[in-house]
């Protein structure tokens, strides 16, 4: 069973930089896509950027442009880096992974809903 742990999470001033990474337990297996979801305190979960293991990337429209993901090698490690903080992005980030099949689903987009595993989420605080 895959199992996530996001860290990397913390206390920045607008207009600063964070780099949260996402460790898988195991590189011996594949996935479909890996996505990064935040959420505010009695908000709903909200889509921050996904990306394949081939380094396709799609990103929301709030974080668009100032938004980095990328995997390490062995596809063991997801990171995600978030420049030019703003108030707004405050939330606690989760972690998710989409195992497949690679029939399920879009080829090309993972529903929230689709993703089999999530971490346990890294609070990110965006504050003067």
């Amino acid at each position: 069973q895959e199992r996530l742990m996001e860290s990397g999470g913390g206390f920045v001033q607008p207009g600063g930089s964070l780099r949260l990474s996402c460790a898988r337990s195991s590189s011996a297996y594949s996935v479909k896509r890996m996505g990064w979801y935040r959420q505010v305190q009695g908000k709903e979960r909200s889509l921050v950027a996904t990306i394949t293991p081939r380094g396709d990337t799609i990103s929301a429209d709030a974080v668009k442009g100032r938004v980095t993901l990328s995997m390490d090698n062995a596809k063991t490690t997801v990171t995600l880096q978030l420049n030019h903080l703003k108030p707004e992005d405050t939330a606690v980030y989760y972690c998710a992974a989409d195992s497949g099949p690679y029939y399920r689903g879009s080829y090309y987009y993972t529903l929230e809903e689709e993703y089999d595993y999530w971490g346990q989420g890294t609070q990110v605080t965006v504050s003067s």
